[in-house]
């Protein structure tokens, strides 16, 4: 009877899905599994995710899948992946949203949301890469529109393909009956075309500090708009609980022209920009984001928690599409003095009423009476905390990349560069080793020279390349390995160049390089034998807008796709060009006699883009030093120059959270200065850690690129080698960072702190030496803590197992031994959720070691600081 009754119900499920399989409906969209889920039948309406509206359109139906938040401030994320490949436009949004129980909603697009789950807590972020918000919908606020005519450009080679939706559930107590929230906002979308193309400007300040106690602190922000016309409809606010009031106008001619003007404790919806405004190249976009001190303590920076602030002013903007730009930010003020005549307004806080403020900062906060201060004190640190969640959900594609907030917290963290010995890589025959690089998937892309060199030979006085007759190099010459075991996963690249130099590989995987010996610059697809795009003109060295000569590295923003360029060896200048190679403008000089001057270079021999600050920076070879520019407008920031660099700085790489590496030259005859890798704090410029290999000995370390786990690459054009670096961090432990006190999550934590603390430098402060003994005991009294937990734990999983093997035993006597077989306690810990390897992997085993080649000595470097002759500075 129990067989019959399980297969009936067998039965019944597999009707149901037939049954619901007919309910979805046919169309031509691509069916993905991970989010062709259909929309919960408790939720009101078609349980269809997507509709055709004919040939052309289709309504994206994006909803909560049927939740009920626990608790009140709760932010919930979904994400819906576009449901077609080819580039299609966003038009319009119908909110779907109760304000009884929906305080805001906020629409991204991005191209990985941070979970693959059903919808998970926006503790875990929203998505992996960079953002845009495309919609905002608040209580008491107006809905976001678009004009007519205007759309969000999605799907494609360059938009966004997937959705994700946060909604920030305020009061729950509409919940008590326990009803299910679908909460959402349906897309109209179509493949037509768009004459305008709308965008996001975001203006950041990053560097404001608020004196405790002040009560009137400005937050200035103003950068000269360098791009064709843009047209603004909407505009955004966003600060902490210090912020008063943010404005923003357009300067033109000494004239000021708001753009919008609103409290930051309001509604963080987009706002209709009230009068038409349009930006013109040349334009100064201002914003001030207003702040008080009082009843603060200390200090208070820009940051991502909530006792930092944040001064943010968001515009929605709409552009020609054919010369479209979907994201721009502007983190700088270009003219301080210029805010003497910002309108008076800027500087009036707008009043918020009590009521208000309580919905924006938490909706149970009750003054009970006098008595109850350290209650209301506990409930504004709550709060701060819910004020915080709703900082990184919705800035933190922006922010949290922001260097300054987490370049200090890099440096509390006790790290050490260190040669992953074991890493076979060292053992590939290559050639010259010119370009590294990693793409999409963090594998690691070289670019080598095959059988050919670059020698005094090469060129003539003229730059012109010698060897012509030779053809291009027969071998492979970019080849993407596995990081983790220097496994060949690809290779590309024959007979196509003559003397590679740089390379990087864009957001969309697809491979840039440059070749000195052709004057060019290619953009090749992964899978592509034809080039997608080349600059200059082969063989023939120039100085004009449609030359190159002998150009060495090339760099394209993944916000604007621009592409710049290094150009070069025979010409000192920075290069911009538009993402389809349309020359747009050019900085730099050759250096001049003395001290070289900003923007002045002497090879401008590797770029590291920084997006997230809008700077590119240089590796001025033979100055050694590192210049930074403005992406905009080519203007000088900084310059980063140590002693230690010695005459020459080769290779510079950023990676998000603010570090800088790079590696130098060899020391000139008499000089002290070795050559080796550093690890900078880009915000300082600070030198925290230097490295050189184990194996081997750098000999003219060529290019560099590091990943966001500190791994880092080093390529070298004379040993013809690729060395693998790690932090100590990565290569032996993971670490949990609380409250200033690090955790070593491994059995054994003390000997692995004191390994640490031996790698690096002696501290010249007692009390540092201090911390880090109460870290070796910290550690060490989380290892008793963990053998405790683990031993209670453990017991109750024994009595079960003797329970089990009991009940099974009686089993076996009383049916004669007839059963389904024994236990397999792999099968009971795998078929449990909660079963994890995680935290017991093995470590990383990979290395291998490899001799230094001896037959490099027909490869040659002459500088431009040496003789004049040759009088080309052969490099590599």
């Amino acid at each position: 009877m129990a067989g019959f009754v399980s297969n009936l119900l067998i039965l019944l499920l597999l009707f149901q899905n037939i049954c619901l399989g007919f309910r979805r409906p046919l169309s031509v969209f691509k069916s993905y599994k991970d989010t062709s889920t259909s929309l919960s039948s408790e939720c009101l309406g078609s349980n269809q995710r997507v509709i055709s509206f004919g040939l052309s359109d289709f309504a994206l139906d994006i909803r909560m899948p049927a939740v009920t938040p626990k608790q009140s401030d709760t932010y919930l994320c979904m994400s819906v992946r576009l449901p077609v490949d080819d580039e299609a436009y966003v038009v319009d949004f119908k909110p779907h949203a109760s304000m009884d129980t929906v305080h805001h909603m906020l629409l991204f697009g991005c191209n990985e949301p941070s979970s693959t789950e059903n919808y998970w807590d926006c503790d875990e972020g929203t998505c992996k890469d960079k953002s845009n918000i495309l919609y905002a919908w608040a209580r008491n606020a107006p809905p976001t529109r678009l004009p007519k005519g205007v759309g969000f450009r999605v799907g494609g080679e360059t938009g966004s393909r997937y959705f994700v939706l946060q909604v920030h559930y305020g009061d729950v107590s509409a919940f008590r009956d326990k009803h299910k929230d679908c909460s959402g906002v349906t897309l109209h979308l179509t493949h037509q075309k768009q004459p305008l193309i709308a965008g996001m400007y975001l203006m950041m300040s990053v560097n404001t500090v608020i004196p405790p106690g002040k009560k009137v602190v400005d937050a200035d922000i103003a950068c000269h708009y360098k791009r064709s016309p843009m047209h603004l409809f909407a505009y955004r606010v966003h600060t902490h609980r210090l912020g008063k009031v943010v404005s923003g106008y357009r300067v033109r001619n000494g004239q000021w022209t708001l753009i919008g003007r609103q409290s930051p404790q309001l509604p963080q919806a987009f706002y209709p920009v009230k009068y038409p405004v349009d930006i013109s190249y040349d334009d100064i976009l201002a914003a001030r984001c207003v702040f008080s001190g009082e009843g603060r303590t200390t200090e208070t920076h820009i940051g991502g928690t909530a006792n930092d602030e944040m001064c943010n002013f968001y515009i929605m903007y709409y552009m020609e599409a054919k010369h479209a730009v979907s994201y721009m930010t502007c983190t700088q003020n270009t003219n301080p003095e210029m805010f003497r005549n910002i309108p008076q307004e800027a500087n009036i806080p707008i009043p918020v009423k009590s009521d208000v403020l309580k919905m924006m900062h938490g909706h149970h906060e009750e003054a009970k009476d006098s008595d109850t201060s350290s209650l209301l004190h506990q409930n504004k640190k709550e709060e701060e905390k819910k004020l915080d969640q709703e900082t990184k959900d919705n800035d933190a594609t922006y922010l949290l990349q922001e260097a300054k907030k987490e370049e200090a917290e890099i440096l509390d963290q006790d790290f050490h560069i260190e040669e992953a010995v074991e890493w076979p890589g060292l053992d590939l025959k290559l050639g010259q080793v010119s370009g590294l690089a990693l793409d999409p998937e963090n594998n690691l892309v070289v670019f080598h020279r095959g059988d050919r060199v670059w020698d005094e030979n090469s060129f003539d006085s003229k730059f012109v390349y010698q060897q012509r007759g030779l053809g291009p190099i027969e071998q492979n010459t970019i080849i993407v390995l596995n990081p983790s075991n220097a496994e060949l996963l690809h290779s590309t690249g024959k007979s196509l160049f003559y003397l590679p130099h740089g390379l990087s590989v864009d957001k969309n995987g697809n491979y840039w390089v440059t070749d000195v010996a052709l004057h060019q610059v290619f953009k090749l697809g992964a899978n592509d034998k034809e080039p997608l795009l080349i600059l200059g003109v082969p063989l023939q060295p120039g100085s004009d807008k449609n030359h190159f000569c002998q150009p060495t590295d090339v760099a394209v923003d993944p916000v604007t796709g621009s592409i710049y360029v290094s150009d070069g060896y025979c010409n000192s200048r920075i290069i911009q060009f538009s993402p389809n190679g349309l020359y747009v403008m050019q900085w730099g000089e050759e250096t001049s006699l003395g001290r070289p001057r900003p923007g002045q270079f002497c090879i401008p021999h590797s770029l590291a883009l920084i997006p997230d600050l809008s700077q590119l920076c240089v590796a001025d070879r033979e100055n050694g030093r590192i210049q930074c520019f403005r992406l905009e407008t080519g203007e000088f920031t900084r310059e980063i120059k140590h002693k230690a660099f010695g005459r020459e700085l080769f290779a510079v790489s950023y990676v998000p959270g603010g570090l800088l590496f790079a590696v130098n030259g060899m020391p000139y005859p008499g000089e002290a200065e070795s050559v080796q890798g550093f690890v900078m704090n880009f915000s300082t410029g600070e030198i925290i850690d230097n490295f050189i290999p184990l194996r081997k000995s750098f000999e003219m370390p060529h290019d560099i690129v590091a990943s966001e786990d500190r791994t880092v690459f080093v390529g070298d054009v004379h040993a013809k080698a690729v060395w693998k670096f790690a932090s100590v961090g990565n290569m032996e432990h993971r670490s949990v960072k609380k409250a200033g006190i690090e955790v070593q999550e491994t059995k054994e934590s003390e000997t692995i702190v004191e390994a640490r603390l031996k790698n690096k430098p002696e501290s010249r402060d007692p009390l540092k030496n201090v911390d880090k003994q109460h870290l070796v005991q910290q550690a060490s009294s989380t290892g008793v803590s963990f053998v405790l937990i683990t031993t209670l734990l453990i017991i109750p999983v024994v009595v079960l197992l003797v329970i089990l093997v009991f009940i099974r035993w009686r089993k076996t006597t009383v049916y004669g031994g007839k059963g389904s077989g024994g236990i397999n306690l792999g099968n009971f810990f795998a078929s449990h959720k909660g079963y994890s390897r995680k935290g017991f992997d093995r470590l990383s085993t990979e290395g291998s070691d490899q001799e230094k080649d001896e037959d490099d000595g027909t490869d040659s470097e002459e500088e431009c600081s040496a003789s004049p002759l040759p009088p080309a500075p052969s490099s590599s």
